[in-house]
């Protein structure tokens, strides 16, 4: 699958720190790579979003947006069930516009211990306002646009950092130069989801052939030998705890038919799931 790297696949020209995006599609997507050379703010409109970064992952419908962090991700897009669409606006703003927002705002920021790629917001009325008028402005012509998508990006961030806090501000200024630490967040964060090889690789900004030897060479086993354990040790886990029956849990840790996930929970703990669940 190709990689689509953003914003500069969705229009030509476009070089300001700031650019406005409505964007609007009838297909849908399911894990598409995607290159973020900006920050950005998606607001879903109609449809639903699923996205896995390296620390984080989240699903939203259009009652949520996202602030996401220039970087490697991967995204589902899903059309609205009513209109057969998927619509949202996307505000992109370089690393330079948070600092110059911060001087100019004078905003307190400190350092937090678990920063992240990605947030996610509801929707209020006043957000809903927003998205309203930053759409109305997608119409303008781009000269005016141009004079105007500064004053809003200053806007939204001053509500969120007066209602949710600089916490978002201090993730974003935080720069990835770990580059074996973003390797483990990955694997971590994503080791009970259906991710192929290339899909880990992706996020982690390595060759699948680099993030096998850094895997192998760190774990001392193979990815899917790894990832078989860790799904394996969570399905005991909700077995035991959760009272949940084998054939409601293979598809969650990756299995296609209940058979083949008997087979390997015996292979690996002696007993099938039944058995295990009984003892």
């Amino acid at each position: 699958m190709k990689t689509v790297t953003l914003p500069i696949d969705l229009n030509s020209g476009k070089h300001m720190f700031t650019s406005l995006y409505y964007y609007q599609s009838t297909k849908e997507l399911a894990k598409q790579q995607i290159k973020l050379t900006k920050n950005v703010f998606s607001f879903l409109i109609e449809g639903q979003k699923e996205i896995f970064t390296n620390n984080s992952s989240f699903l939203i419908k259009n009652s949520s947006f996202l602030l996401m962090k220039s970087g490697h991700c991967l995204m589902t897009e899903k059309l609205s069930p009513l209109h057969k669409s998927y619509k949202s606006v996307l505000l992109f703003f370089s690393n330079e516009e948070i600092q110059q927002f911060v001087q100019k705002f004078d905003i307190k920021t400190s350092k937090i211990s678990l920063p992240q790629s990605a947030y996610s917001f509801q929707y209020d009325q006043f957000i809903k306002n927003y998205v309203n008028s930053l759409v109305d402005i997608s119409r303008l012509d781009p000269s005016i646009q141009e004079k105007m998508i500064q004053t809003k990006f200053e806007e939204i961030m001053i509500y969120l950092v007066e209602t949710k806090g600089t916490d978002f501000i201090n993730s974003m200024m935080i720069q990835e130069r770990n580059s074996f630490q973003n390797f483990l967040n990955v694997v971590e964060n994503n080791k009970l989801k259906k991710m192929t090889l290339k899909e880990l690789a992706f996020l982690s900004n390595m060759s699948v052939s680099t993030f096998k030897r850094e895997f192998e060479k760190h774990f001392h086993q193979s990815p899917s030998k790894w990832f078989l354990d860790k799904r394996l040790e969570y399905s005991a886990f909700m077995l035991k705890n959760n009272s949940k029956r084998p054939s409601e849990i293979y598809q969650e840790i990756g299995y296609e038919n209940l058979s083949n996930f008997i087979y390997a929970f015996k292979t690996k703990f002696g007993v099938t799931p039944k058995q295990y669940q009984l003892d």
